[in-house]
């Protein structure tokens, strides 16, 4: 078994449209960034590659390429998923915080545990998605942007196709 650890921050945009953990949530300001700017999916990204010591986010995706450009985060974490496959890891679990202000998390929170799962081939049991403030405290805390921290294992596999960790 192996663990790694992400953490994203993106400044806020109020002319996109919010993702978070693969979800769209409306009514929020969404955030600046050269894909989606989902930093919960890229905090979860930057877990499994460190998990698989295979670089982070920037390295498999520079923002300096146009093919990235507003690219759907859950199509990076795709990505990376087959990557780590092919080194003969699966993910075990997910463990993931959002620091906000706002928006309200709660009410989005089991779609974003569904939506990781599935993303990630696994029961929704073995993702957790929690959310904090920043207590007023600095750059989150004056709510200008959200940052998310992750958690995973990827445990190894036989490498047969469809295999998940359960």
């Amino acid at each position: 078994m192996r663990v790694g650890i992400g953490y994203d921050i993106h400044a806020f945009d109020p002319t996109r449209v919010l993702v978070l953990g693969g979800v769209k949530i409306e009514g929020a300001w969404g955030l600046k960034g050269h894909s989606d700017a989902d930093v919960l999916l890229h905090a979860i990204t930057d877990a499994l590659l460190g998990a698989a010591a295979l670089g982070d986010l920037g390295d498999h995706f520079p923002d300096t390429e146009e093919e990235w450009k507003d690219a759907p985060s859950a199509v990076l974490l795709a990505e990376v998923r087959t990557k780590i496959r092919a080194q003969g890891w699966v993910p075990g679990n997910v463990d993931a915080t959002v620091v906000a202000e706002r928006p309200r998390l709660a009410p989005h929170r089991e779609a974003m545990r569904r939506r990781i799962a599935e993303l990630l081939g696994l029961e929704e049991g073995a993702v957790s998605v929690k959310a904090t403030t920043h207590e007023g405290l600095g750059t989150l805390g004056r709510a200008e942007g959200i940052a998310a921290l992750a958690v995973v294992s990827l445990v190894r596999t036989d490498g047969a196709e469809g295999e998940t960790a359960r």
